[in-house]
């Protein structure tokens, strides 16, 4: 896989809590540069980042995060704000309590809710595998595929541990035919990158990998 290729895979993301606006318009100029798949930003970034850079970037941004137990009514606010405001891409953290609970049925509900909301804009759901047993991955596995998501994707980055091949592993033999796998939290080095991308990965959430794949220069 070429420099560019890997970089059209990657949501170039910046999520700190102090993020300033200096710090996302370098976030949103590498991925100019660099053609990255998007920039994954917080929600109240979006309307500025839309009105200063267009088309010229794809956004995506985060509800529920990082903790996921929002109500699902105060999920589809944020939802219907951000797409206003211009993004084109949520990653939503599920109610890991309603997992915890045994109740898969109020998770797979609130998917679909905030699936509806999208329409046809990108839904990523965020499942945090370091809090969850196997069976539970593999349960939300069919939760997030019977909601009609289109990825189910590992972790925050804000949780114990972040993307590991085991549980990308695992989700590529337990989710549908429709439902695509983002990798995130922990992607530090060229090779994790480049790891997860051969096991499937369509996407992977890092901060990281501009300065990893193009080293400050032009991929090719």
């Amino acid at each position: 896989m070429t420099k560019q290729e890997m970089l059209c895979k990657v949501d170039h993301t910046q999520l700190k809590a102090f993020a300033t606006w200096e710090d996302i318009k370098k976030l949103c100029e590498e991925a100019i540069r660099y053609q990255t798949a998007s920039v994954c930003v917080p929600p109240s970034y979006v309307r500025r980042i839309h009105d200063t850079y267009g088309d010229q970037v794809n956004i995506c941004t985060v509800v529920g995060f990082p903790l996921g137990y929002s109500v699902t009514a105060a999920k589809v606010a944020e939802v219907e704000q951000a797409l206003a405001d211009g993004c084109s891409e949520i990653d939503m953290v599920i109610n890991i309590g309603d997992v915890k609970n045994g109740r898969l049925d109020r998770v797979e509900e609130e998917i679909r809710t905030l699936k509806e909301a999208c329409g046809d804009h990108i839904l990523k759901v965020i499942v945090e595998t370091c809090y969850l047993t196997r069976e539970e991955k593999i349960a939300l596995c069919r939760t997030v595929t019977n909601a009609g998501a289109d990825y189910i994707k590992t972790s925050t980055g804000f949780g114990t541990n972040g993307a590991t091949v085991e549980d990308v592993e695992l989700f590529r033999a337990h989710i549908g035919p429709d439902v695509k796998i983002k990798a995130a939290g922990g992607v530090s080095t060229l090779e994790d990158l480049e790891r997860f991308l051969a096991l499937g990965c369509d996407r992977v959430g890092t901060s990281r990998a501009v300065g990893l794949v193009a080293g400050g220069e032009d991929p090719v």
